[in-house]
């Protein structure tokens, strides 16, 4: 099982302890050792160590440098953890051939978790949580059990007192600049507290009727994909499970806007990545093809936006950049100048990726609810074709456009009251 020191997982670990003999079971104690919290990551350690020795259980540990890895790949440390976390859980898991890995969360974890997927515009799959037992997003073969998935943390708290549990707790769940902690400590007690007493009850009940409604609309969409029909005479809902199940397995990540795109209109391509599009036919298949992309400029640049200030040439353009303290009165101050945007630096990223335009380009300019076609954008605007393929898109690592050059910056990488550091952004065709 993964213990990381915290409340949760000791009381599991002892829990589990308690069983194992009567039910046969052999456990292993897995701890990951993050390094982001100096002494106090040090502590965890030790403490899961110790207490794995005098339950007289096999434990194993590793050390993740979270910090380059989330910097490397663009992720989040959040992100970076997690992936690290799971990778080291599932390798330890198939070397000693166990096929079940326990985890520890709890209630308050899947109420945080809905509101966290509602933010984002989550569907019904989403907003059902986590499940008692799931793949391992790692190796699929091995399955992930969450016994105290219904126990809400006030009672773990209570029972850790009663049993003399030692555990740690983890001084970085109060820090205000993470939003799953702005849920935990200001949403969720607001909302106990003005609106629903009983709101974790009541949100893990919604949770559980959405999960069982999006386990029956899953189970009526393959079943249609077997046998077939008129897709024009399916409910929408339907039309979207449908569309949804078949993106994954032609390797393309399905989002609301892409099932929308796709369910409106019957071979309409739309593109899904640089190379590919897809499209559904009149009896809702979704097909994959190879990009024609003559004319369209295949140039392109890794950056990465390393210390506080750099340059890069892409073209014909030179682009420079300022990264450092996010302060609103020198923001407000700061005369507006043409060729220069500020952006969000922790929603950028420290590695980007610089091209030129290509088909399908989706982009959501500041002020505008969703995101639309680039070539609408420049329809609009009467940017000429030839134009177009100059300008230049700048992308964040895992591919969202937070800049199109000639255009207002994107609304989700925009300076908000969450900013902490800011990265002033110009550039000019030499």
């Amino acid at each position: 099982m993964a213990v990381s020191g915290g409340l949760d997982s000791m009381v599991l670990l002892h829990l589990l302890a308690e069983l194992a003999a009567s039910h046969k079971w052999r456990l292993t104690v897995a701890h990951f050792n993050h390094q982001l919290r100096g002494r106090s990551s040090e502590a965890d350690e030790r403490l899961a160590r110790t207490t794995a020795k005098k339950l007289g259980l096999e434990f194993v540990n590793e050390r993740g440098e979270v910090k380059k890895y989330s910097s490397k790949h663009g992720f989040s440390l959040e992100m970076a953890a997690r992936k690290l976390r799971h990778d080291f859980l599932a390798q330890t898991a198939a070397k000693r051939k166990i096929k079940t890995i326990a985890l520890a969360h709890h209630a308050d974890d899947q109420v945080e978790l809905f509101f966290l997927r509602l933010l984002r515009g989550a569907g019904s799959e989403g907003l059902a949580g986590m499940k008692w037992r799931s793949p391992s997003p790692a190796n699929p073969q091995i399955q992930l059990i969450r016994p105290l998935l219904d126990q809400f943390k006030d009672g773990l708290r209570k029972y850790a007192a009663r049993s003399g549990i030692k555990f740690r707790e983890d001084a970085t769940n109060a820090r205000l600049d993470m939003q799953r902690n702005r849920v935990r400590c200001e949403l969720i007690p607001l909302l106990t507290k003005h609106y629903q007493p009983a709101l974790g009850r009541v949100i893990l009940r919604d949770m559980e009727v959405l999960g069982a409604e999006a386990e029956f609309m899953s189970r009526a969409a393959l079943d249609w994909l077997k046998r077939r029909g008129k897709f024009a005479d399916l409910p929408v809902a339907l039309q979207r499970r449908c569309l949804q199940l078949q993106l994954p397995e032609l390797g393309v990540v399905a989002n609301f806007g892409l099932v929308e795109e796709l369910r409106e209109a019957a071979n309409s391509p739309v593109a899904v990545s640089e190379s590919v599009t897809v499209y559904r036919d009149e009896a809702g298949k979704v097909h994959a093809r190879e990009i024609e992309e003559a004319g369209f400029d295949r140039e392109s640049k890794w950056v990465k936006l390393q210390g506080t200030a750099g340059q890069v040439v892409f073209g014909n353009t030179l682009i420079s950049w300022e990264a450092g303290p996010f302060d609103t009165g020198t923001y407000r101050a700061a005369k507006r100048v043409a060729n220069c945007e500020y952006f969000d630096a922790k929603k950028v990223g420290t590695a980007i990726f610089l091209r030129y335009w290509r088909p399908g380009d989706r982009f959501q300019p500041i002020g505008m609810a969703i995101a639309v076609k680039l070539q609408d954008l420049f329809t609009n605007l009467r940017v000429p074709r030839a134009e177009r393929r100059r300008r230049i898109v700048a992308t964040t690592a895992a591919g969202d456009i937070f800049w199109v050059e000639g255009l207002r910056m994107a609304e989700r990488f925009k300076l908000d009251t969450s900013t902490r550091r800011g990265l002033k952004w110009r550039w000019q065709r030499v």
